[in-house]
């Protein structure tokens, strides 16, 4: 099943939609689409036409929950896609005409959808790059959701990370959105974040609380955001260019 193309979703609370779309449409140099759903619940952040480049980030309002994020996965069949997750061990959380909500093993919702010719990433903007989607999974359901997510997407790569807790999914060249996945500390239900990619974390984090978010820890290769909507990223030491961490020295 070859994916075609990657969303990363911006989940957050409805009644907090409108600050979450003007803070990270500034962190992204986007504009947004005009709203969609039966609630006006979903938008895209639109990439300046100038550059030739296709939206990869989404926003979706949510009814309950404190929200987090969640990947759409662009492809040529989606039927075919869905079946193929099913064999996996996915669930069809709600299927609508012509796309499914999907949910893994360890319960994370997951999008299957119609591809419509994106191709061309958007830039790294200001040093920085909204790159990846953070599955945060808790360790009686890792090794199973790293052995569903590996063979959910073939042709992509999937290694353990230098750093135990961690297994990165990447991507075929083109694709904007990688897979983390992060092995938690305690049994609870598993989420998801965003993490940006940044040549500079201090510079990046300072530009960002300019914007209205806060800091919430600093780890050695990343730190913790809030941004001011309540949603939790992490801006992370790694190219922005290939995602990639840099060689230790």
């Amino acid at each position: 099943m070859t994916v075609r193309w990657t969303h990363a979703f911006i989940d957050r609370p409805a009644d907090r939609f409108d600050t979450a779309c003007a803070f990270w449409t500034a962190v992204t140099d986007t504009h947004l689409s005009e709203p969609r759903g039966d609630r006006g619940e979903f938008t895209t952040l639109l990439p300046g036409a100038e550059g030739g480049a296709d939206a990869c980030v989404k926003v979706q309002g949510i009814a309950s929950g404190p929200g987090g994020a969640h990947l759409d996965f662009a492809v040529d069949d989606v039927a075919g896609f869905t079946a193929h997750a099913l064999r996996l061990g996915a669930r069809i959380a709600a299927a609508h005409d012509g796309w499914t909500v999907l949910r893994s093993p360890a319960g994370r919702h997951f999008c299957a959808v119609p591809w419509h010719g994106e191709s061309a990433r958007p830039p790294v903007v200001r040093g920085s790059r909204l790159d990846q989607v953070c599955l945060d999974v808790p360790p009686s359901s890792y090794d199973t959701e790293v052995t569903f997510w590996t063979a959910l997407l073939p042709g992509w790569a999937s290694a353990a990370s230098p750093l135990p807790e961690f297994h990165v999914i990447v991507p075929p060249p083109g694709l904007p959105i990688r897979v983390l996945l992060q092995r938690l500390d305690t049994d609870r239900p598993a989420t998801a974040h965003l993490d940006l990619s940044c040549t500079d974390i201090e510079a990046t984090a300072t530009a960002h609380e300019r914007l209205g978010a806060t800091r919430v820890s600093r780890q050695r290769y990343w730190t913790v955001m809030r941004d001011p909507a309540g949603g939790l990223y992490c801006l992370t030491g790694r190219d922005p260019e290939t995602g990639a961490r840099p060689k230790a020295t």
